[in-house]
């Protein structure tokens, strides 16, 4: 009786711990270079796939209304803020992966893998070429 409790309440319990490990939620970008808070990115899932979009810019020396001019694709020249930069993640694994990171500063586009961490509190963000060892990770900060 007392090992079926148990099971129960684990069984009870796993929705929630995968809840709160999921990239799903707004989050502070933090430069991996500089240390430097640089926006709030709101990160949306419809239908299993991840997207994420720059709802605030934190930035004092940039200007809220700052286009991506260096995109080459359909974001360009557009408002930097209110710019969907991750597209296409799916979960694989333990990670989300298999969609793209865009750098608005320089208009690259990356792989991406997305690594919630210490309990859902934090999201590693790796945006690589090729493969993840070829990259650099942000650490981000969950705001809400």
């Amino acid at each position: 009786m007392k090992k079926t409790l148990i099971a129960t309440a684990l069984l009870l319990a796993t929705p929630w711990v995968f809840a709160q490990a999921t990239p799903v939620g707004l989050w502070k970008s933090i430069d991996d270079k500089t240390k430097k808070e640089r926006s709030l990115v709101r990160i949306t899932e419809s239908a299993g796939v991840l997207a994420g979009v720059i709802e605030k810019r934190l930035d004092p020396d940039v200007k809220a209304d700052d286009k991506c001019d260096k995109c080459s694709d359909d974001r360009k020249d557009k408002p930097i803020q209110g710019l969907e930069i991750i597209r296409g993640v799916k979960l694989d694994g333990e990670h989300w992966a298999g969609g793209t990171i865009l750098d608005p500063e320089d208009g690259k586009i990356y792989k991406v893998r997305l690594t919630p961490a210490d309990g859902g509190k934090k999201l590693d963000v790796r945006g690589y070429i090729g493969m993840p060892m070829l990259g650099r990770t942000q650490t981000w900060m969950r705001v809400e």
